[in-house]
């Protein structure tokens, strides 16, 4: 429930390892006001460029000016609005889209808009035979666009600085999936908890580590692959992916985890 646990890194590095490794077509959908998903996979002016020729970005799918469905009228189509089915993401290279984000998100959710949570499934579902897989890098705070993505997902997976402070979140967060899924009916499954940023052996690492092989409810959520440190400056660098670092111990965490979190994919499904 805080922002700096490499949420935004693990996000688009397991996007890009899915399409590559797999040779799966994966979207990067970026619902975080911050949009730092789409800063990494574009330079500022191919974001510009995007934005001055008016191409879709996340808020068009939630503007109220979107229409879910095409009016039609004595047989013609009667619309001047946006239709959600036809929001076309970018392609940053093969097998990887993504929607981009935008700060507009902010505007949008003091806005009226009835039912607007409910669009980011609806827009995945007109399109669910374009993509093996769907990344959502989310808010770290809850807010209607966190909502959007529990509604829109299958599965969640939590990304854990491994400090005191990061843990407090972890019951946090589950407690309020868990009022989303009784309110709303949802199915959604958390399929782990990966540590990020992690610096093996020192103190704070290792209490760390303790809390969670201490907690029933966190023990067994718990990947056997982290992310470390020094992955946390590589995640700043446009489109410097993991999977295109020399260094190979970051790499075989990367594929670790996505590895055991298809297994757990499976386990689920």
């Amino acid at each position: 429930m805080k922002g700096g646990v490499g949420k935004t890194t693990l996000s688009v590095n397991i996007a890009d390892s899915l399409a590559r490794r797999f040779n799966k077509k994966v979207l990067i959908v970026d619902i975080d006001p911050q949009f730092n998903a789409t800063q990494c996979l574009f330079t500022p002016d191919q974001y510009m460029s995007h934005l001055k020729e008016k191409k879709e970005t996340i808020t068009d799918l939630f503007d109220k000016e979107t229409k879910i469905n095409i009016s039609v009228v004595n047989g013609a189509s009667k619309t001047t609005s946006k239709i959600l089915a036809d929001i076309k993401p970018v392609k940053v290279k093969e097998n990887l889209w993504c929607l981009p984000g935008n700060l507009d998100l902010y505007r949008l959710e003091i806005a009226p808009g009835e039912g607007r949570e409910n669009r980011l499934k609806k827009y995945l579902q007109s399109n669910k035979e374009l993509f093996d897989y769907v990344i959502i890098d989310t808010p770290p705070t809850p807010s209607l666009w966190m909502t959007s993505a529990l509604i829109a997902s299958d599965y969640y997976l939590i990304p854990v600085k491994a400090d005191p402070i990061s843990l407090t979140g972890i019951d946090l967060l589950n407690n309020i999936v868990s009022e989303k899924k009784d309110d709303l009916d949802l199915s959604i499954k958390c399929i782990g908890l990966v540590l990020t940023i992690t610096e093996k052996g020192t103190r704070v690492y290792n209490s760390a580590k303790s809390s969670i092989a201490a907690n029933p409810r966190w023990s067994n959520l718990i990947y056997n692959r982290e992310l470390p440190k020094r992955t946390e400056v590589a995640g700043k660098q446009l489109n410097n992916f993991i999977l295109d670092l020399g260094e190979t111990t970051i790499k075989t965490a990367l594929s670790g985890i996505v590895d055991e979190m298809l297994t757990r994919i499976e386990n689920e499904s």
